[in-house]
């Protein structure tokens, strides 16, 4: 029977890679392959019985209520036109310098991720505004697109990330069924807000690596990486560099501060993300009737598709669970020589390279729960396998030739940047995650120290 939930998982990737909707081919393969099942004898019926609780378990989940509301928050600020004022001043701001203009988009890539969380939105928004500027002012093609690239997908880790309330909701079961499996009768529990946290000094990590790199890269070859102008103009007055950071850092403070602090949980610090971002776009008088409808419709639209892929993800592991597939899941890993390392890195192996056909949503929802209580069963820290996934997966959409990143930046650049120019742009970044990750590895504290400062028992 484990055969059989290991087809049907294959049978979900070709449909997925024939373009087929992803909520309904999880569900519907799961469906089909239950009822030939039932019809053979070789599905017990029971398991169906636990569809109706789990699809309500949901719709009442309040941590799941952040998602929509950070989306909001994300469309709102993408609307409001934030991101345009801030590269525009802080690249006047680091002019002077080679590269100027490249670390100014690592910031505001930062920025954007911390305050929208939406990588998708953020590769597409720096694209627009970032690349025509960064070869106008004689950036080497590379440069301009692997900074663009790496930069935008610093929303998979940099909280308040969507990624990070989806996978604490997800983490958070899979630490309680491990902890009940080794016969724990009162289990810990493990928050987003955790998750928040432990991604601070790794998602600062890898910025500042982003940024060392490319002055090393503005010192070594300066013809890549002109100054932004020849230092005559003026630089913008305080005022102005405040004006342009106060959003984005408002919401930051606002929204995590309220969440380490204890103030608040994070959907209560979403819905205060929400009407952040309301308030700053009507004083800013961006936003209109028109376009709240347009910001609501966004909203609508992607949480929709994320609350009908995770419906479909819990029908598959149900299915998936009634057929074995969990118990054979389990006997691989702990066969495996070398024990945890080993099934580590597997694991780590396989979410990578499902996510050049997978978006993190069907990774999250589908994948984590399955490896998630067997890998915390081996005694790993549930925040820093949490962080230890999301920088993977950050990583997978990075890499060639079916990063999503890539896909994103592809369908906005100008013809004059070819598809290979931005696969060798964004091999470096790449080789600057897997350090990341190496160094995560070694000193798991990057991830756990602060989680512990800020929620000691």
């Amino acid at each position: 029977m484990e055969l059989v939930a290991l087809f049907m998982f294959v049978a979900v990737i070709i449909l997925l890679l024939g373009g087929f909707p992803v909520a309904f081919s999880l569900g519907g393969t799961a469906l089909l392959f239950a009822m030939a099942g039932v019809l053979g004898g070789g599905f017990e019926p029971a398991f169906l019985a636990g569809l109706p609780s789990r699809i309500y378990g949901i719709m009442v989940n309040d941590t799941l209520i952040a998602v929509p509301l950070f989306v909001f928050m994300g469309i709102t600020l993408e609307r409001a036109r934030i991101a345009e004022e801030l590269l525009e001043t802080l690249s006047s701001l680091f002019g002077t310098l080679r590269g100027g203009l490249g670390i100014s988009v690592t910031v505001v890539g930062m920025l954007l991720a911390a305050s929208t969380g939406i990588v998708g939105a953020t590769v597409v928004t720096m694209g627009l505004l970032s690349l025509p500027t960064m070869l106008k002012r004689g950036y080497a093609p590379e440069i301009s697109a692997g900074t663009i690239c790496a930069s935008g997908t610093l929303g998979q880790i940099i909280p308040p990330s969507i990624i990070l309330v989806m996978l604490g909701d997800v983490i958070s079961s899979a630490y309680q069924q491990a902890q009940l499996a080794q016969g724990n009768f009162s289990p810990k529990t493990v928050s987003v807000g955790d998750l928040f946290a432990g991604a601070l000094i790794p998602g600062l990590m890898l910025v500042v690596l982003y940024i060392l790199y490319l002055v090393v890269v503005a010192w070594l070859q300066p013809a890549t990486m002109p100054a932004h102008h020849d230092g005559s103009q003026l630089r913008p007055s305080i005022g102005k560099v405040l004006h342009a950071i106060f959003a984005p850092l408002f919401l930051i403070f606002a929204v995590l501060g309220s969440i380490l602090s204890g103030i608040a949980t994070p959907t209560e610090a979403a819905g205060v993300g929400a009407v952040g971002a309301i308030l700053i776009a009507l004083v800013r008088r961006s936003i209109s009737l028109s376009r709240l409808q347009e910001i609501m419709r966004g909203t609508l639209r992607i949480s929709s598709m994320v609350f009908l892929i995770l419906i479909g993800a819990s029908i598959f592991s149900l299915v998936f669970r009634g057929y074995g597939g969990d118990d054979g899941v389990r006997a691989v890993l702990e066969s495996l020589p070398g024990g945890v390392i080993t099934a580590m890195l597997l694991v780590m192996l396989v979410m990578f390279l499902l996510g050049f056909v997978l978006d993190f949503i069907e990774i999250i929802f589908v994948v984590v729960p399955i490896v998630g209580p067997v890998l915390l069963t081996m005694g790993l820290d549930p925040v820093w396998l949490g962080i230890m996934i999301a920088i993977n997966l950050q990583t997978s959409f990075l890499t060639p030739p079916f990063g999503f990143a890539l896909f994103y930046l592809r369908g906005v650049a100008p013809p004059t940047v070819s598809t290979t120019q931005i696969y060798r742009g964004v091999i470096p970044f790449i080789g600057l995650q897997i350090l990341a990750l190496v160094l995560l590895a070694f000193f798991p504290e990057l991830a756990t120290w602060l989680p512990a400062q800020f929620y000691r028992q």
